[in-house]
């Protein structure tokens, strides 16, 4: 910062020299419609691969991710990365694993026990 600068200054919206001309802001802006708001993990890619697969797939069937094509990456870290998409789009899915797959599938809602307990 310049010698003659508040150090306060870069808090303040709209500033002005000192003679009440308008200073240019030191970044761009843009309007908030077209800024992508969320995070793009680097995981991104591999769960909007997987999201994709499952909406075109029947209830009764799983996604079959195989685990050497998680290039590298940690089966968990993707599984966790999956589990934040899918709560964001408040969509239900199963995940099981075994040696060669990470399996993923929807699910429904589970009906609520209120019902069956009147019922004794």
């Amino acid at each position: 910062m310049a010698k003659n600068t508040p150090k306060n200054e870069h808090t303040i919206a709209n500033r002005h020299d000192g003679n009440g001309k308008a200073v240019a802001p030191n970044f761009a802006s843009s309007l908030l419609s077209t800024i992508p708001h969320g995070r793009k993990g680097k995981h991104s890619l591999i769960v909007s691969m997987i999201l994709d697969d499952l909406a075109r797939l029947d209830l009764e069937k799983a996604v079959l991710v195989p685990l050497d094509r998680l290039d590298g990456e940690r089966m968990e870290n993707v599984r966790s990365a999956l589990n934040r998409a899918t709560r964001q789009r408040k969509m239900l899915v199963a995940t099981a694993t075994d040696e060669k797959y990470l399996y993923v599938w929807r699910t429904e809602p589970e009906k609520s026990q209120a019902g069956t307990a009147s019922g004794k």
